[in-house]
């Protein structure tokens, strides 16, 4: 095999030479796509952007030719680094992003994979219809992508996840063929031949799958082999047909490459109440949840203290939080009932106030009946992640046991003893999210820059071992949600044992032979506490993370902190050893989980709502920032014309200082980052003209009519858009002799 530059550089001249799509193979570009919103960071071989579905075929051709992994991915929020890995990364989100039909008899949708869920949703209110795996990043996440993942959301134990609501799905294979999965009465010949041989894996292996199998609804670990002898708590399809589709549905992208997905819809409910329980122990919280689900909601949610007091000292989240609180909660439960008519839905909260008293917690329920105030509060249970990421300092709270689900009656009793886990190893965990089904998405707080026994992979490590053994104890699922991606994997052959594990991989090289698609992904994965993987590789890694000596020229001091994993007190301001004086860490607040990606309301991000481009959103600056702060793009990036071209669409309308839940100012960081690039390259005469106005304003209102030729003679707005940089297509302020 040739050197992987010499690979990279034939792979990019095919790309540009046989496809139109956007082809992104500078080191800026491909560390923007290195990261999702794991904890882990993988180079790719380079970046497609596909401006078509002929552009991907052809892209996975060239790939094969070349033999260089593909990796399919939608809005980069995984939190398990599925969307991670040395491959050709294929962006879906820009272009391939077309809802293409909707029939609302049959309650059915056909889209492209790129199509984001909450535009999808838009498009579907008028006709009174909706797609109900409805995710926290629904604003930003791809129905591939949530495909690919078996998504699920906070409304699951109504609607079900992702398995449940797709109907078919079209992909390639690696050979390039085009499939199409669907039931099994319907399938063509290849499609045919690849389903009875799941079936046959399947009827040798069913002993083993009726002992390993969760059976719980959260449970998406490996590939779904138990579609022919469902194991859920919730038939795959309704009436307990096979749909082949459902065995792509959570592979994370390693069996095949989606081409459109054709979706179930159902009836937008025209009513929803919401009561808040407040409870004085988070035990309570716990153990109130096995006798809430009995009451037929459509979401029980949990809040913890910890994302309370921090979602009390954003701005934009204070007020909704407090109208939520009766004193100070150690714990809330959100409890949602949906349906056609609020009379018949104000009951339902009547139901849980009396349960309340019933379980000794009277006086503990706040009712939301007001439309707005409802949408207000699940705003901030959906900035649950940035929220708990805002915590500044190097330990943060780190996704790799967040999708453990246990049943609900065991939930109380799981979760004291995953906290006295947490205490035993120095830290604490930080809960939120699906108390209705047994899947809390608690993340220890853990600074994985540390090496040693101290160190954050050590304890990841040992952490993972003694969940693991409480999952096995209250028979659950160690993969409920997130799937499995980089920090899971290694994990399959333990929840499913050695014979299942083999099975994953042979179904693997019946469909992908040559390991084309996202090689690494539940199959023949590496540790998940591999340091070289790491964002944030610790000084026993062969690169370890270090950022370059720089003097800022803002105040910075108070993100230069380091805080106890314990307390979560922060250290003064200037104590965290930062070597740009806390500029890094700063920059370092961006967890990528792409909250700055949305369309739906807000500012954040303009540029990106013009451009769609990773380059020009708030997480594609941070991470330019990121990467030439620490190096990894070469001597002197920090002042390089790859961060200029990534800094210069930025409007600084702080429109991220408000709305980033992690309070990424990238408005202050680009005054930061031009102060710098300006001392190095000097100012251009457009800078001059601007910054000198006030010093010629006078002389020119008195010669109006000569400064105002620039938009009157013909070539002259050519002439200024070459030499001083202002565009000729904006006309320019007129000055006037009379002001």
């Amino acid at each position: 095999m040739p050197p992987a530059i010499d690979l990279g550089e034939a792979l990019a001249r095919r790309l540009r030479a046989e496809t139109q799509g956007e082809v992104l193979f500078d080191a800026a570009s491909r560390g923007r796509y290195a990261t999702d919103a794991s904890i882990y960071q993988i180079m790719p071989v380079g970046v497609l952007v596909p401006r078509s579905e002929r552009d991907v075929a052809t892209a996975i051709d060239i790939a094969r030719d070349l033999k260089v992994p593909v990796l399919a991915r939608g809005a980069g929020t995984s939190q398990c680094g599925q969307t991670t890995g040395a491959a050709l990364v294929v962006d879906n989100s820009k272009h391939l992003r077309r809802v293409l039909a909707v029939d609302p008899e049959a309650r059915t949708a056909t889209v492209e994979p790129g199509v984001v869920l909450d535009q999808l949703n838009a498009q579907l209110k008028p006709q009174g219809l909706w797609f109900p795996v409805d995710v926290s990043t629904g604003a930003q996440a791809t129905l591939g992508g949530m495909a690919g993942n078996n998504s699920c959301g906070s409304r699951s134990i109504a609607y079900g996840n992702m398995v449940h609501n797709v109907l078919g799905a079209s992909a390639w294979l690696s050979d390039g063929s085009l499939v199409e999965f669907g039931p099994v009465s319907t399938l063509s010949a290849n499609a045919a031949a690849i389903a009875d041989f799941v079936r046959d894996l399947a009827e040798r292996l069913r002993p083993h799958i009726e002992a390993r199998w969760p059976t719980l609804l959260r449970r998406v670990a490996g590939y779904n082999l138990d579609i022919f002898h469902n194991r859920g708590e919730r038939p795959y399809t309704p009436d307990g047909g096979v749909n082949l589709a459902h065995l792509l549905i959570g592979s994370e992208g390693t069996l095949a490459y989606t081409k459109t997905l054709k979706l179930r819809l159902l009836e937008l409910p025209r009513a929803k109440v919401l009561g808040v329980v407040n409870f004085p122990t988070f035990h309570a919280a716990m153990d109130a949840a096995q006798h809430l689900v009995k009451l037929g909601p459509t979401a029980v949610e949990l809040v913890d203290r910890t994302m309370i007091e921090l979602s009390r000292a954003n701005p934009e989240f204070k007020p909704t939080v407090e109208t939520a609180l009766i004193g100070s909660p150690a714990a809330l439960l959100l409890v949602e009932f949906s349906g056609a008519d609020k009379a018949v839905l104000l009951p339902k909260l009547a139901d849980l106030v009396a349960l309340m008293d019933e379980l000794g917690h009277p006086g503990s329920v706040v009712r939301m009946v007001d439309d707005a105030l409802q949408r207000n509060v699940w705003e901030v249970r959906k900035a649950g992640l940035n929220i708990m990421m805002s915590l500044k300092g190097d330990g943060k709270p780190v996704s790799f046991i967040e999708d453990c689900a246990v049943p609900l009656e065991h939930l109380a009793s799981y979760t004291d003893a995953l906290t006295e886990v947490f205490a035993r190893h120095g830290t604490h965990g930080t809960w939120y999210a699906h108390a209705s089904v047994g899947t809390l998405h608690v993340r220890p707080i853990l600074d994985m820059r540390r090496a040693g026994l101290e160190g954050g992979a050590a304890k990841m490590r040992a952490i993972a071992e003694e969940a693991a053994e409480l999952v096995r104890k209250y028979k659950g699922a160690y993969s409920g949600e997130h799937g499995d991606g980089l920090c899971r994997g290694e994990w399959i052959e333990w929840q499913f044992g050695p014979a299942i594990t083999e099975a994953f991989r042979a179904i693997k090289r019946r469909l992908d032979p040559i390991d084309l698609f996202n090689p690494g992904k539940i199959v023949d994965p590496p540790r998940m506490d591999d340091g070289s993987l790491f964002r944030f590789p610790p000084p026993t890694a062969p690169r370890p993370y270090r950022t370059i000596a720089l003097t800022p020229v803002l105040d910075w001091s108070a993100w230069n902190v380091q805080n106890d994993p314990v307390t979560g007190q922060t250290s003064p301001p200037g104590t965290g050893g930062d070597t740009t004086g806390g500029l890094a860490k700063a920059v370092e607040m961006c967890n990528n989980n792409g909250h700055c990606r949305k369309f739906d309301a807000g500012t954040m991000c303009p540029s990106f709502h013009a451009t769609r481009d990773e380059q020009h959103v708030t997480r594609g600056r941070a991470n330019t920032l990121r990467l030439a702060l620490s190096g990894q793009l070469g001597p002197d990036a920090f002042t390089s014309q790859a961060a200029y071209e990534a800094m210069d669409l930025c409007v600084s309308c702080k429109g991220c200082r408000r709305e980033c839940p992690t309070g990424v100012d990238m408005a202050r960081m680009k005054l930061e980052f031009l102060a710098h690039y300006k001392a190095r390259h000097g100012h251009t005469l457009k800078d001059h003209l601007i910054a000198r106005l006030p010093d010629y304003a006078r002389t020119a209102s008195r010669l109006s009519s000569l400064f105002n030729l620039r938009d009157e003679l013909p070539g002259a707005a050519w002439l200024s858009e070459k030499l001083l940089g202002f565009s000729r297509r904006r006309p320019l302020p007129r000055w006037r002799a009379d002001t």
